[in-house]
């Protein structure tokens, strides 16, 4: 893709999708071309087979500053105050937001620098997240009025009810490690070894069935909304169709037989 395209790919021969926010001018905010651009290419990476693992990193020094509040603003010159422009901007998010969980392929967010309210969100709602030790998160909603709510629900389901209630409230800057202490991310490197750190995770999740991959990441956001014992009913009959799938066959197959496993992703 060309530099001036605010979101750029690369597929690496191993299958690793690499998604490059770069809208540096506008610290890659989540504007409504950026949101169609993003939810539009994590639904074809979906669908495409020779995609394994995506990693969603960004250029300049912020990974995401969350909406454009200066494209937001100058709708409430419309008939409504905007109200309708709202309403479509935060249903395109929310759909991009669902898109990554609904993805199949497992999602790394590689943040440097801040990733301030649905930049934050954006984090969340990635699978796994490895951060920069320079890296900042925010849901800053209330310094300006507007609290974070569409963040917090991505927030909330990645730290303890506490920890996400004390960032929406006060609305601070968390650093990366005490991000990690939290939950919101997964691991703190170096800046200088994130795109490593990044690639060598990724790396080792493509070296699994897809289909396990897809299997597993369906059922864990699914299982994870329903009570206890409705969960288990659930997973149990998940795990009966994994274990009549072709890879599952071949994976224990290739554990009993102390071989590499030759997958199918079938």
């Amino acid at each position: 893709m060309h530099t001036d395209q605010i979101l750029l790919g690369d597929l690496s021969e191993d299958g690793i999708l690499r998604l490059t926010l770069n809208d540096v001018k506008r610290r890659n905010a989540l504007s409504e071309a950026m949101l169609d651009t993003l939810r539009t290419a994590i639904a074809d990476a979906g669908r495409n087979p020779s995609v394994r693992v995506i990693i969603l990193a960004a250029n300049g020094p912020a990974f995401c500053a969350g909406h454009d509040l200066k494209e937001l603003t100058a709708r409430r010159r419309d008939y409504d105050g905007g109200k309708a422009y709202f309403a479509e901007v935060m249903a395109l998010c929310s759909g991009a937001m669902l898109g990554i969980v609904a993805c199949p392929k497992p999602i790394i967010a590689e943040v440097k620098g801040i990733a301030t309210a649905a930049g934050c969100q954006l984090v969340a709602s990635c699978d796994l997240a490895i951060a920069a030790e320079t890296a900042q998160f925010s849901t800053p909603g209330v310094h300006i009025g507007l609290f974070c709510s569409t963040p917090m629900v991505a927030l909330s389901r990645n730290v303890s009810n506490k920890h996400a209630m004390e960032m929406l409230l006060t609305g601070d800057m968390t650093p990366a490690t005490r991000a990690a202490e939290i939950g919101l991310v997964n691991r703190v490197v170096s800046e200088a070894s994130l795109r490593q750190a990044t690639s060598e995770m990724a790396l080792k999740i493509a070296s699994k069935s897809s289909m396990t991959l897809a299997t597993g990441k369906r059922a864990f956001y699914a299982q994870r909304e329903m009570p206890l014992a409705d969960a288990y009913d659930y997973a149990s009959k998940v795990m009966v169709e994994n274990m009549l799938a072709t890879d599952a066959e071949e994976g224990i197959g290739a554990f009993i037989e102390k071989r590499i496993p030759q997958w199918q992703d079938a």
